[in-house]
């Protein structure tokens, strides 16, 4: 039954996705290196100098990408094709001005930025995606998973909340074995009742979501009955779970930031949709997740 499940996620993939850092050491004084203990010349007490690594790097110069659909760019230039050089991650377009082209510039992100997200991807996958991007030893890498966990068939068939954290786990244990200096940036996963929301009152949006996009959530779009309301809330708290796993996941690690629920509380509107499946970011959402994910990797402190 679950292969069953998987497989028909990943006939899907295409249209399955969604939309839709900690602590920083202050800057160190570089050490003379005429005094053997640190000290300034003339200095009246020689003490050995702390640590010059930070726990958390605002300025990585390099950087690889794992996670859905929303990674890769899916549905942001053309219909049921991915886009990768919008992707808020490793994009290249200017107009997104992804977190690579912020953090490496345009001359940096070919050589020292990878992408190995995949459409139709979903938790059961991250391992091994952390092990081609650990393959790379960056000094970041992003990480945004999830909604294909939630987006399935029925409320009955999401990803149980265990399961997700067992592969969660494996993910950042594998990326720890490959490359334990990497560290790690974890997007929340998107509040896709707010996206039901926002696109339901779209007479196309509504016939495309009846191809099967996100059934659990975006099935039977126009019904309000107490059923539909009920399968649609838990769809939106097994999301909530989702990001707490990662949350707690993610605060055993030192390297590791999760964004204190951003991209779950970002209200995307009809412009930071996809035009061709009202369910997936556009361009203009794309740029806006890079934003928050620029903010708060370069913040001197983590999201709360």
């Amino acid at each position: 039954m679950r292969q069953r499940e998987r497989t028909h996620r990943r006939r899907g993939a295409g249209m399955i996705a969604v939309v839709l850092a900690g602590l920083c050491a202050a800057s160190l004084t570089a050490c003379d290196s005429s005094s053997p203990n640190g000290a300034r010349p003339g200095s009246a007490t020689s003490r050995p100098s702390p640590s010059t690594t930070p726990l958390w790097d605002r300025t990585p110069h390099s950087l690889a990408a794992v996670g859905d659909s929303i990674t890769r760019g899916f549905d942001a230039c053309a219909v049921l094709t991915d886009c990768p050089e919008v992707s808020w991650a490793t994009g290249t377009d200017a107009a997104v001005n992804s977190l690579a082209l912020r953090l490496l510039g345009p001359s940096g992100i070919a050589s020292r930025s990878w992408n190995h997200a995949r459409s139709g991807a979903d938790v059961a996958d991250l391992p091994a995606q952390m092990a081609a991007a650990a393959a790379h030893e960056p000094d970041l890498v992003t990480v945004m998973v999830g909604a294909n966990d939630a987006c399935a068939d029925t409320a009955e068939r999401m990803t149980p909340v265990d399961a997700f954290r067992t592969s969660f786990e494996a993910s950042m244990a594998r990326l720890r074995k490959d490359a334990p200096k990497a560290q790690v940036y974890v997007s929340s996963v998107p509040d896709l009742k707010r996206l039901w929301s926002t696109g339901r009152a779209d007479p196309l949006g509504r016939q495309i979501w009846r191809l099967g996009i996100c059934s659990s959530m975006l099935g039977e779009a126009e019904d309000t009955s107490p059923a539909a309301e009920q399968r649609r809330d838990a769809v939106r708290q097994r999301i909530v779970a989702y990001n707490t796993v990662m949350k707690d996941v993610c605060a055993e690690d030192e390297r590791c930031r999760y964004d204190g629920g951003a991209v779950f509380d970002f209200r995307f509107s009809g412009e930071q949709l996809s035009r061709w499946d009202w369910f997936h970011p556009s361009r203009d959402g794309q740029g806006r997740l890079a934003e928050i994910a620029y903010r708060n990797i370069t913040a001197a402190e983590p999201p709360a």
